[in-house]
């Protein structure tokens, strides 16, 4: 926290002084912040995010679930007693492989 020239509060989320140095509390000890002391966080626009192969492995199963799975029920109606269950299964399968999917292509190693 700083104030301004007129006396109004001011938000420095940074933890820093003007002067650029780390600001400490009434002990003397500097603030801590979920990041590592003198480790350069990083940016993520700065990172190199390619449209590759996760990438279209997820369009792939976007696809899957939006149109091949309902194109299944209506083309292939289930009949009797399991159609109820068929209807509730067959875009739920689907629906989890793109849950995980979506996971897997979004995170980076």
């Amino acid at each position: 926290m700083t104030s301004s020239d007129d006396g109004g509060y001011v938000h420095d989320p940074s933890g820093f002084d003007a002067d650029g140095e780390r600001r400490g509390d009434d002990d003397g000890d500097v603030q801590s912040s979920s990041e590592e002391v003198g480790a350069d966080p990083v940016h993520p626009s700065s990172v190199d995010r390619e449209f590759d192969w996760r990438g279209w492995t997820l369009v792939g199963v976007i696809v899957l679930a939006f149109f091949v799975a309902p194109a299944l029920i209506i083309l292939m109606p289930p009949g009797g007693e399991g159609y109820r269950f068929a209807l509730l299964i067959v875009p739920l399968v689907p629906a989890f492989l793109l849950a995980v999917t979506a996971v897997w292509a979004t995170t980076r190693p």
